[in-house]
């Protein structure tokens, strides 16, 4: 199938599932359940437009990354290493720091 192919069938399917969830909502009522499964429809519906509105202008059935519709998504960079030093903090910087929870350290707590 090609990707505008993929993407219609991906539409008739919210469709469907819109249409269930719209039953389930009428035989159960506006639970919170329902609230959240009709809540993550939407989503899904949102984010089928936005993959469609992304491969839409790329020539050849291809995603805006210039890749198949059926390969993997593109790399995400690593999160950069912080090094935590082994040597104690300085205790110097908290000297005027508040206790949380306990007010400053020369009046009484409520």
């Amino acid at each position: 199938m090609s990707l505008k192919d993929d993407l219609t069938a991906a539409q008739r399917s919210l469709d469907a599932l819109e249409q269930s969830v719209g039953r389930l909502e009428a035989q159960v009522g506006g639970s919170l359940e329902i609230r959240r499964v009709r809540s993550d429809t939407d989503h899904l519906r949102e984010s089928l437009q936005l993959l469609r509105d992304g491969t839409s202008g790329a020539p050849g059935g291809r995603s805006a990354y210039g890749l198949g519709a059926r390969t993997a998504r593109p790399p995400v960079p690593a999160p950069e290493m912080v090094t935590i030093p082994d040597a104690p903090y300085d205790t110097a910087l908290w000297t005027d720091a508040e206790d949380e929870g306990l007010g400053a350290r020369d009046r009484r707590a409520p």
